[in-house]
């Protein structure tokens, strides 16, 4: 196919034509339209274009969520190059390894991570360009800027979060981000009045689906810079954002901070995702009325590929949904289709899902059957075609022969009211092969018992499913987008630890 048929303009561009006065972004402090944040853009585009970068170059991008971050994220189309955002939590090594695999020549930092930054250009070897530098720079002639993109060109390249093994790049195209912002735009509808609220990394897919959206749809957005459950409801309780994108701990974080307040009517999103839902979190929505709509994607999906459908959120509650409009899934167990409610993969198929790994031609074959990308979860679909998500196949635990999923042991736990967190991983085992063994963190310390909360389980649990040792952390180990790591909990297991 003639690769103009699947163009069309440079999204910031066309919307700063089609509404140059709408609010584009808003921070505690700042407002910016379309057209303004335009101009933001153009200029940086030809600051980076006075520096090297030209159209196919890769370029690192490490900072917070700030207008800095979305004016290099354009600037970058405006250019034709790709942007490959960095987690700003890493290590140096990390990121290093990112910038090397990834062949960035560039890497543009803002302030608060100007030192990581320094530490990767000694070893990648890599430019490094300072973001407030930039935007200082004066423009000097026209920037040679693209007026159209295409959709079978990469856009962005996003490390998979390495929860085993090292991280992945996930080479998502325009095409890949527009068929996201449509899909959710025919499932969840469009008003003239919509802001979303963006709290989530913009370096994640989450937060870089947000960000698509913005341009495509002509929606505000207003942007935090690190999420604030206080400062989070407060925006919420204005009355003029009706979209927000959470996952478990940060709802549960704003239910804890509302002080007695009751979220308005004018909340008319909350899109709830990063893995299973504690049944009581989905309780407490339903009590409060507030309309949460359980998700479920991936960075290889360019974010949600899976949505339950608004008017299935009691029906069906602790369900994903279903798929939206242009994708397929299926659940496979070993070589054969699976029956209903029959555990076994989740396969997704449809123009969101990536085109590549970065320089892993053969993780991308094993990841394709026929056009379905296997996503590596695991999950069932009921009698209706609804998706219910158990967990990763990687943390499956298999104990005496029989699957325990830690998402339902952690389910569970966090049922229990002086639960506040939980993670479920699997100790090897002389007799049964491995054994679950739990962390949680709760809110009153002084009321955690171990013996209790094993009973409790046991009350709830098949026997084999039940924690063999339950241990009180601190704090529990997640990652910038509030998912629990459960590779990390294994360093917390005592020394003298036997099962």
């Amino acid at each position: 196919m003639d690769n103009t048929a699947l163009s069309m303009p440079v999204w910031l561009k066309q919307r700063a034509l089609l509404t140059p006065d709408r609010v584009a972004y808003e921070t505690e402090n700042r407002k910016l339209t379309f057209r303004e944040l335009d101009r933001t853009v153009r200029r940086l585009a030809a600051a980076l274009e006075q520096h090297g970068v030209q159209a196919g170059s890769h370029v690192a991008v490490l900072q917070e969520n700030t207008l800095e971050m979305v004016a290099a994220q354009h600037a970058l189309i405006y250019i034709g190059a790709v942007c490959v955002p960095l987690n700003v939590r890493l290590s140096a090594a990390e990121l290093t390894d990112q910038v090397t695999d990834s062949q960035s020549q560039f890497l543009i930092d803002d302030s608060a991570d100007a030192g990581k930054a320094g530490d990767v250009r000694e070893s990648a070897g890599c430019t490094v360009l300072r973001i407030d530098e930039l935007m200082a720079e004066p423009m000097t002639g026209e920037p040679m800027l693209k007026d159209d993109i295409f959709l079978n060109d990469p856009c962005t390249i996003i490390y998979t979060s390495g929860t085993t093994g090292r991280p992945k790049g996930v080479v998502l195209t325009y095409g890949n981000h527009w068929w996201n912002a449509n899909a959710s735009l025919i499932n969840l509808g469009l008003r003239r009045d919509d802001e979303w609220l963006c709290s989530v990394p913009l370096f994640h897919v989450s937060g870089l689906s947000i960000m698509m959206k913005n341009v495509i749809y002509g929606m505000p957005v207003y942007l935090f810079r690190h999420f604030d459950p206080e400062k989070a409801n407060e925006q919420i309780l204005k009355g003029t954002v009706t979209h927000i994108s959470v996952v478990a701990s940060m709802l549960q974080r704003m239910f804890a901070a509302l002080n007695g307040h009751v979220y308005p009517a004018s909340l008319r999103c909350a899109l709830l995702g990063g893995g299973p839902i504690p049944g009581e979190l989905l309780r407490l929505c339903q009590a409060q009325h507030v309309p949460v709509y359980q998700t479920y994607g991936l960075t290889e999906t360019a974010s949600q590929c899976v949505t339950l459908p608004p008017e299935y959120m009691t029906s069906k509650i602790g369900s994903a949904g279903k798929p939206l409009f242009p994708l397929k899934i299926r659940i496979v167990s070993g070589a054969h289709p699976a029956a209903a409610k029959e555990p076994g993969e989740i396969l997704v198929k449809g123009p969101t899902v990536f085109s590549h790994y970065l320089n892993r031609a053969e993780a991308t074959r094993d990841a394709f059957t026929d056009g379905w990308f296997h996503t590596g979860d695991i999950g069932y679909l009921d009698e209706d075609g609804f998706l219910f998500v158990l967990d990763r196949r990687k943390d499956l635990i298999i104990s005496g022969g029989e699957n325990v999923y830690p998402a339902e042991v952690e389910s569970v736990l966090r049922d229990d009211p002086n639960v506040v967190r939980a993670g479920v991983i699997g100790v090897a085992d002389p007799d049964w092969g491995h054994v679950p063994v739990a962390f949680v963190c709760v809110g009153a310390p002084e009321k955690f018992s171990e013996t209790a909360l094993i009973a409790w389980c046991r009350q709830r649990l098949a026997h084999y499913k039940v924690p063999k040792r339950i241990f009180l952390i601190e704090a529990m180990p997640e990652n910038a987008s509030h998912k629990i790591l459960r590779r990390k909990l294994y360093a917390k297991l005592p020394a003298t630890f036997s099962s």
